[in-house]
């Protein structure tokens, strides 16, 4: 285990993703252009593709990190059986949920009652599948639909904030059933689907497409807000929620619905709109 992940165990973890959020936020321009150079010149982010490439015309930080992509900078997977990737990143694990656990990594795992934070939530996904999306800070910070959903109910799981990279996952225990995440419920075209929104150490936010800011102001308790009626339907490939900054994105499908993309493997570069699954 690295320094870093041992010192995130005692860490204050919402003191410091708060002054995180306020710099990412800071309009002072000398502040934020040294942020944006500094993750442009670290992550080799490629700006080519943003909607807006210019880096000194960002106001903030966080308006850097959610840029917009110019269209066409994404495609979706033409099959019409396809559900798509939710997001750029790296796979970091995927396969079924066996006896309702969802791996993690070597010797890791968690259940999916812990994730949803209900377990009853979690029974239309017994042995079904799960897909779960690392966002590096050079990835697009936007997360979309794999196919089209209707929102039915959104679940906000409090937690820690460890941090998410590589060696937190494989050494924090139940790592993505312990931080803070908003559980996103939709109803499709073949039953039940669920996109999980995890926080991160130095994350400073979570936003939805439907209600804007879900996380912070972070919880002590878990939250649900009812979404039916409210006819609240995403189209496939349409933006769901983004990252202000960078973390993880989990999606659930229940069993018999679909396969898994065979090329799709642990640590697998992902980009948006490629294929994840089809449907069978």
């Amino acid at each position: 285990m690295s320094l870093v992940t041992t010192l995130t165990y005692v860490l204050p973890h919402r003191l410091l993703s708060a002054w995180a959020r306020r710099l990412a936020y800071s309009t002072d321009p000398k502040m934020s252009q040294l942020l944006i150079n500094t993750v442009i010149e670290k992550f080799g982010v490629n700006m080519d593709e943003a909607a807006n490439p210019d880096p000194g015309s960002y106001p903030s930080f966080n308006a850097f990190f959610t840029r917009a992509l110019k269209p066409g900078a994404r495609k979706a997977d033409p099959d019409r059986r396809a559900l798509l990737m939710p997001a750029d990143g790296h796979i970091s694990q995927l396969g079924p949920i066996q006896d309702g656990r969802i791996f993690q990594a070597k010797g890791q795992s968690f259940t999916a009652a812990e994730l949803l934070g209900d377990a009853n939530d979690a029974k239309p996904f017994n042995d079904g599948l799960f897909a779960t999306v690392y966002l590096s800070p050079r990835d697009y910070h936007r997360v979309h639909m794999p196919v089209r959903g209707t929102l039915r109910e959104t679940v906000h799981v409090p937690g820690r904030l460890f941090s998410v990279g590589t060696d937190a996952v494989a050494n924090v225990p139940r790592l993505f059933a312990r931080n803070e995440r908003l559980v996103c419920h939709f109803d499709t075209e073949f039953g039940p689907m669920v996109q999980v929104m995890v926080g991160a150490l130095l994350v400073s936010g979570v936003e939805t497409v439907w209600s804007g800011e879900e996380i912070p102001a972070y919880g002590d308790k878990i939250t649900r807000k009812d979404w039916r009626g409210k006819n609240i339907s995403l189209d496939k490939f349409a933006e769901m929620a983004r990252f202000n900054y960078g973390s993880t994105v989990i999606v659930l499908l229940p069993p018999g619905v679909a396969e898994l993309n065979p090329q799709l493997k642990a640590e697998s570069p992902v980009r948006l709109g490629q294929k994840l699954a089809t449907l069978k």
